[in-house]
């Protein structure tokens, strides 16, 4: 059998041809691009912006889910415009990263094995850069 997505054909059990298989994207890969699309956008944006910024391919349908997906994640928010919605990001690129971080962190039963493992696996820079904000986030504010 050829590998589905590249182009190649695939064959059944009788070795008759089958019409290639599309492209699957990678777990997470279509929210990551719905993601870039609303950082991109000038303000909250309605589901037609962004599915045209996605190329126009995707059913008007799928993007709804994906938005709706995220909204349940916290990364996106929307509000009510006429009879539909506009949705913007509810963080930057390195606040997304750092939720994902903390949901993978929320998701352990062992947090201090998994917070002691994280640091010990730092880079000297990183684990000084990282000593330094808990430093600052420790001080009082005047």
């Amino acid at each position: 059998m050829g590998l589905k997505g590249d182009g190649v054909v695939d064959r059944d059990a009788t070795g008759a041809s089958q019409r290639p298989r599309p492209h699957r994207r990678g777990r997470g890969e279509l929210e990551a691009q719905v993601l870039s699309a609303l950082r991109e956008a000038p303000g909250p944006v309605d589901t037609a912006w962004v599915r045209e910024r996605l190329g126009g391919s995707l059913a008007y349908t799928t993007v709804i889910t994906i938005l709706t997906r995220l909204l349940a994640k916290g990364v996106v928010t929307r509000q009510r415009s006429g009879r539909s919605f506009v949705w913007a990001p509810t963080a930057d690129e390195a606040g997304l990263a750092a939720l994902r971080m903390r949901r993978l962190l929320d998701g352990e039963s062992d947090r201090q094995a998994v917070l002691a493992s994280f640091v010990t696996s730092l880079p000297p820079d990183d684990e000084r850069l990282l000593r330094e904000l808990l430093g600052r986030a420790e001080e009082p504010e005047d």
